[in-house]
């Protein structure tokens, strides 16, 4: 055994020992409400499909079609030969749907992580100063170090010292740079508020739309939400939760994506994802827009969650989202809960540090609206027993 192999190996059985090894089920089916994992028939209350789009047959022929159409894959970068006519309609059915600014334009881009790296190694460089939450996601964090900007992340949702930071700073360049609805907790960003301050400190406002985009502000994402647009806010939102696909967009001021466009290497460096993926996007954007009923159906899930939250024996966080965690403790605490609930037939995976803070190890309930009443009642007959 080489050295490398022996320091790994040893790293490894340290977070096993800790309860922090990760688990990965294979899936023999779709996603949705009810999965085959790992052999096993069981509800899942684990997938970012928020509102049942990725075995929608509707979603499926329209993949099908572009695959048809226009292969399997793109075969080149977007700035090179890969961006075909499924794309382009994609990109500008996203800009003019969720419109963070009057005349927005929009770039798709292959997952959500590269398109916050891209953002922040445009906006940001070794005169920028980066503010962010401290519960962001972690690709955001990459993106502020890749850029070399000074990174200072303020404390949760915590506008008051953001703004004492702010009027301290004298950096040439300052973004705000916050998830809209925090992945891990569920909450949503005090929006209106760090646009406010963006305003007034002349800095940037990037959001990261993760799991807002879909289902909040009748599913045009959290700014909508919000009631907020700026020429200063950059947008990203994912298209491989809410919308049932794959990939991600940047949506933002023209100079904004002209500049991702020429410079971010995450964006000029990689094959597009391939066009079919688009024109099944294309079909879900309109089902987003058109099906309410769908958004329905999921807040009565989240409603029924809610409602039904207090009699259980660990707390829950305050979330109106498709996130309801369930905060257990410790990390063995929370593996325990995990494997009571999937010897019951339910799949709610425990999410632990790094993930989130020590002692705070929890189940991340992520509701859709493919579920039935009957499945949220049976998840808390499985946690109360």
């Amino acid at each position: 055994m080489t050295p490398g192999i022996a320091l790994h190996g040893a790293r490894l059985a340290a977070r096993d020992a800790a309860g922090l090894t990760r688990i990965r089920r294979t899936l023999a089916s779709a996603q949705g409400a009810r999965v085959v994992a790992d052999d096993r028939e069981c509800v899942a209350f684990a997938s970012n499909d928020y509102l049942g789009l990725a075995a929608d047959a509707r979603v499926i022929a329209a993949l099908c079609d572009g695959a048809r159409a226009y292969g399997a894959g793109a075969g080149a970068s977007h700035v090179v030969c890969g961006h075909q006519s499924p794309h382009a309609a994609l990109e500008a059915r996203l800009a003019a749907f969720v419109q963070p600014s009057p005349g927005a334009r929009c770039l798709t881009m292959s997952s959500g992580y590269l398109a916050n790296l891209a953002i922040l190694t445009t906006l940001a460089d070794r005169e920028t100063e980066v503010h962010a939450d401290r519960l962001n996601h972690a690709c955001l964090n990459d993106g502020a170090l890749l850029s070399r900007a000074r990174l200072l992340r303020y404390p949760h949702a915590d506008v008051d010292a953001l703004r004492a930071r702010l009027a301290a700073s004298r950096a040439k360049t300052r973004l705000i740079v916050t998830d809209a609805v925090f992945s891990m907790d569920g909450d949503i960003a005090p929006l209106a508020a760090l646009l406010e301050l963006a305003e007034t400190h002349d800095a940037w406002l990037v959001v990261d739309d993760a799991h807002g985009f879909g289902v909040l502000g009748d599913g045009r994402g959290s700014l909508a939400d919000a009631g907020i647009a700026s020429e200063r806010i950059v947008y990203m939102g994912t298209l491989g939760k809410a919308a049932g696909v794959a990939g991600a967009f940047v949506c933002a001021h023209p100079v904004v994506i002209d500049a991702i466009l020429q410079t971010a290497r995450p964006y000029i460096y990689t094959t597009a994802a391939p066009a079919a993926l688009a024109v099944a996007l294309t079909a879900s954007v309109d089902i987003i827009e058109h099906d309410a009923a769908r958004r329905a159906r999921l807040f009565a899930r989240i409603a029924q969650f809610r409602d039904a939250a207090p009699g259980l024996a660990w707390p829950t966080l305050p979330s109106r989202t498709a996130i309801q965690p369930i905060v257990v403790g410790e990390s063995a605490a929370a593996m325990q809960l995990s494997q009571r609930l999937w010897n019951a037939g339910i799949l709610v995976p425990a999410i632990r540090p790094p993930t989130v803070p020590r002692h705070t190890a929890r189940l991340r309930v992520s509701l859709s609206a493919a579920h039935t009443e009957d499945d949220v009642a049976r998840l808390f007959a499985a946690l109360r027993g």
